[in-house]
């Protein structure tokens, strides 16, 4: 197993919800009546005969001053109103087998496969933790704001499956030249960041506080997934420098509003932010007005560096918080594996990031190499800064339906100054301390505190961004100064263009058109899915060896997952 893949430890379901009915009284939902214990009050019963005579039970009926109002065949019974009070004298009438109040029932989905609300890697607990059930009850629940998931792609399981819930920018991913597998997460890892940051079960009901109901940080934001991550996980930093360009480029297309980039990304490239491309990548979105949330690395209290992009000190990095089985923060750790940089750059905060159960992806890369994830059908457990950049990405979406001109310098600053800070933990390691939006709900903006650091040029180098993770074909590297379609990247060219935000025409990006895109010439359309015409045996295994990139291989630390683990 990769680090990779033992850090992600997620996976996804996409069996149908079963509807369980229990007992006769389930039959006849359709024909419930109102109970009461007044004698002068009718009430509705559901009554079954000794045999097939419509006039026997008729008459035992109506002798307590009753009448039959429908027939069940499939039981030899009938739905009745009559006085309330009189029931024990019609069980007593010899054509009667039985009477039974008609009661309302209500169908229920599958139960959760774990106790929601007393295990804090639920998103249950989780969003309590970080008080973002505060804002729902208060209407607040990310509707309107709409945060671009550059990742694995999603894949429409419950709890993302709901009518326009998912937006598909481009895949840009080497699975995008098979149409079975082009937008889908055939690798696991997107579709678990989308169930933390806007998942939400069906049948969840505003304010979204019901333990046995799936809910994700931001229940009602819309995400927009861009696909850069391949089957096995396998994806090049020119690829998510072309996303996030994408991102920026069209964040207002077509009704979108994206306000939110959550990238729980990395890598270990250690050339100056202000010089790294990736990192100005991520500065441009952020000056265009976009918050960028990014993972802080899971190098743990070895690493004195973030990954990059999150070294660079405009983006949020999202550290992890290990909760220790409480709700409470007063007894909180930064978890073990989480990144701790150092004096000048560090985690800004922390989320939740220790043993997160979010949404799983049946026969995904992850959830055949790391089965020990699984939860249930549904669901899969996994650590990592990951986890908790897609929690903080929740949080800001909430905060921005709530104040929608809030600038990305703005958010920054009310999430800093009301969080948490941990008892048992230094500054340089947990940062701020611990995410907290109902606190961040009632802060005034930070006016007069624009951040000031040195900005990024972009003009480093590409294989400077890549550190030591490269993609390969057949069994050759991708190094040096070339993006996935051997195309020079030339940085002092490029940088100008991102910043203006033309780097893409049409489907083409440093002169390559690409594959699998939504748009036509330079006109973009988003296309939504519905989970009707997708399964999960569209790929398998076998249909990942088989695509145009086979033999592409990826060293597996890049996504910030730590562990996936049951």
């Amino acid at each position: 197993m990769t680090p990779m893949m033992a850090s992600m430890g997620w996976g996804w379901g996409f069996k149908r919800r079963v509807l369980a009915l229990t007992g006769l009284i389930a039959i006849a939902t359709a024909f419930t009546g109102t109970l009461t214990n007044a004698a002068s009050v009718p009430t509705s019963v559901i009554i079954r005969g000794r045999d097939a005579s419509d006039e026997s039970v008729r008459r035992a009926v109506s002798s307590v001053g009753g009448h039959i109002t429908r027939r069940i065949g499939i039981i030899n019974g009938y739905v009745a109103s009559i006085p309330s009070g009189r029931e024990s004298i019609l069980s007593s009438d010899a054509a009667i087998v039985s009477v039974t109040p008609n009661a309302r029932i209500r169908l229920l989905s599958d139960p959760l496969p774990y106790k929601a609300a007393e295990d804090t890697g639920s998103l249950y607990e989780v969003s309590r933790i970080v008080g973002a059930q505060t804002l729902w009850t208060r209407g607040f629940t990310g509707a309107g704001v709409d945060v671009a998931l550059i990742d694995s792609g999603v894949a429409p399981v419950p709890g993302l499956d709901a009518t326009g819930k998912i937006v598909n920018g481009p895949d840009l991913s080497f699975d995008s030249p098979a149409a079975n597998l082009r937008y889908l997460d055939t690798f696991g890892h997107g579709t678990h960041m989308a169930g933390i940051i806007a998942g939400r079960d069906a049948d969840a009901v505003t304010p979204y506080t019901d333990p046995a109901r799936f809910t994700g940080i931001a229940p009602d934001a819309r995400l927009l997934s861009v696909k850069v991550a391949a089957a096995d996980g396998s994806t090049d930093v020119s690829q998510v420098i072309a996303a996030i360009d994408w991102v920026v480029q069209h964040k207002n297309d077509n009704g979108l509003n994206v306000r939110v980039l959550n990238l729980s990304f990395g890598t270990d490239g250690l050339q100056s932010y202000m010089l790294d491309p990736l990192a100005f990548a991520a500065e441009v979105a952020w000056r265009k007005g976009i918050v960028v949330v990014v993972s802080a690395g899971n190098g743990g209290a070895a690493a004195t560096s973030l990954t990059d992009p999150g070294y660079d000190p405009y983006v949020i990095a999202a550290g992890a918080d290990d909760p220790r089985g409480t709700e409470t923060v007063a007894d909180d750790v930064v978890a073990e594996f989480s990144s701790r940089g150092n004096s000048t750059r560090h985690a800004d905060f922390l989320a939740p990031g220790k043993s997160v159960i979010s949404l799983r992806v049946p026969n995904s890369y992850i959830d055949e190499h790391a089965p020990a994830g699984r939860v249930g059908t549904r669901f899969f457990r996994g650590s990592g800064t990951s986890q908790a950049a897609a929690v903080t990405s929740g949080v800001v979406a909430l905060l921005l339906q709530q104040r929608p001109s809030l600038t990305p310098d703005q958010v920054k600053g009310i999430l800093l100054t009301t969080a948490a800070p941990l008892r048992s933990a230094d500054p340089v390691s947990s940062g701020a301390g611990v995410i907290d939006a109902s606190k961040a709900r009632t802060s005034p903006p930070q006016q007069a505190a624009p951040q000031t650091f040195a900005p990024s040029t972009g003009t480093g180098t590409l294989e400077g961004s890549r550190g030591s993770y490269h993609v390969t074909d057949n069994g050759v590297a991708l190094t040096g100064e070339k993006d996935i379609f051997g195309q020079p990247f030339n940085t002092a060219t490029w940088a100008p263009a991102s910043a203006a935000g033309s780097t893409w025409s049409g489907g083409t990006w440093n002169g390559s058109t690409w594959s699998g895109s939504t748009w036509s010439g330079s006109t973009w359309s988003g296309s939504t899915w519905s989970g009707s015409t997708w399964s999960g045996s569209t790929w398998s295994g076998h249909t990942w060896s088989g695509s145009t990139w086979s033999g592409s291989t990826w060293s597996g630390s890049t996504w910030s997952g730590s562990t996936w683990s049951g």
